[in-house]
Parts: structure tokens; sequence; C-alpha cells
């Protein structure tokens, strides 16, 4: 498995891991943001990531039916983990600002789901995608990702996450940013809020 230097340094290296002011899907502010998109834009390279990250849901999750990642971060890692996996993998997305499953994609009633997603930050997504699994009558396995960028005050979901990174960024409301932070111009980079 990758060690947590040698992967920091694959993410600044696509630059994956950028430095601004930003506010999160989440709608919380921070001075990092991870675009997973630009990492997994090499695959080459994403791969050493996917693979370590492979190996990890292996030992954590024993029995997996399903992947269901959301739309649009977790679409590429949820097909190379399923891949890797030899699992079925589909994705729900936006429709009218609720996540759906579309392009003829169910979750047969009783099968155990894994979430994965790129970033994990406050779990609001993933926790999304559970009504999705809830409504079939699925089970929900846990949660996975590429960044675990979660903190225990803002993280929604009560499992275990099982990520190939975890890192610790602090995150804002609006209203508590810090005084550098302030003098920074903000960039929306999630795919929350396009419309």
């Amino acid at each position: 498995m990758l060690s947590p230097k040698k992967s920091l340094s694959i993410l600044k290296r696509t630059n994956a891991l950028l430095e601004g002011h930003f506010v999160l899907s989440s709608g919380l502010h921070s001075s990092k943001y991870i675009q997973c998109a630009k990492l997994l834009s090499f695959p080459h390279i994403a791969t050493k990531i996917c693979e370590s990250l492979s190996r990890k849901i292996k030992k954590n999750f024993k029995k997996i039916d399903l992947i269901l990642a959301p739309a649009m971060g977790g679409i590429i890692i949820g097909y190379e983990i399923g891949k890797l996996l030899k699992k079925e993998t589909i994705f729900c997305e936006r429709v009218k600002g609720k996540f759906t499953l579309r392009r003829g994609f169910s979750i047969k009633k009783n099968s155990k789901v894994l979430i994965i997603e790129d970033v994990i930050t406050t779990g609001k997504s993933s926790l999304e995608c559970v009504k999705l699994i809830n409504k079939s009558k699925a089970k929900v396995l846990g949660y996975a990702c590429i960044i675990d960028r979660s903190s225990k005050k803002n993280l929604k979901i009560k499992k275990r996450i099982v990520s190939h990174l975890k890192i610790n960024v602090a995150t804002y409301k609006k209203n508590k940013l810090p005084k550098y932070l302030k003098s920074i111009p903000i960039t929306f980079p999630g795919s929350r809020f396009i419309k």
C-alpha cells in the first residue's frame, strides 16, 4: 500500500490538492481543496491509489453485491474500484437537486451496497445515497473514498469510513471564517453548485 507521504506527493504532483479559499459542496469553507478529478485525469498514476484503496476495501468488507457512487465525483473512482473488485458498479445523479437512479440502474432488494466517493468531508452526498439504498430495501455495508477529510465536528456518517488517505484540513462555517481566509477570493469548485 502507498504511504501517506507518497500519496500526498501524488496529489500535489497532479494538482489534486489545491490551496486558496474554497466553498466545498457541503457549504463549508476551507483553505484547501482536493480535486480528485485532477488525480484521476492521470489514470496511470491514479491506478496506484485505486489499487491501495481496493485492498483496504477487501480487508474491511467481506461481501459486496453492488457499488454505488454519487455523481459527479464518485463515478470514476467507483468504476475503477468496481473493476478491481469485479463488482457491479452504478451511480446516482442529481435531478432537481435530489439523487436519483437513472439510465436503467437499480438496487436489488436485500443486496449489500458499498458507497464510494472521491472525497468525504461531511458525508452529505453519501447519506443521500443511503436514502436510495433504503428505498430499495437493500443494506448499506459502509463507505469508502480516496480521501477522508472529515472531522468529528462535521461528519454526519456514523459508520466507519474506509479511505486511502485521511487528511485533516480545517473547515469553517461562513460566519466563522478566520481573518486570513476572508481576504482570499472564494472559489466554488464542487458540482453541487452547478445549475
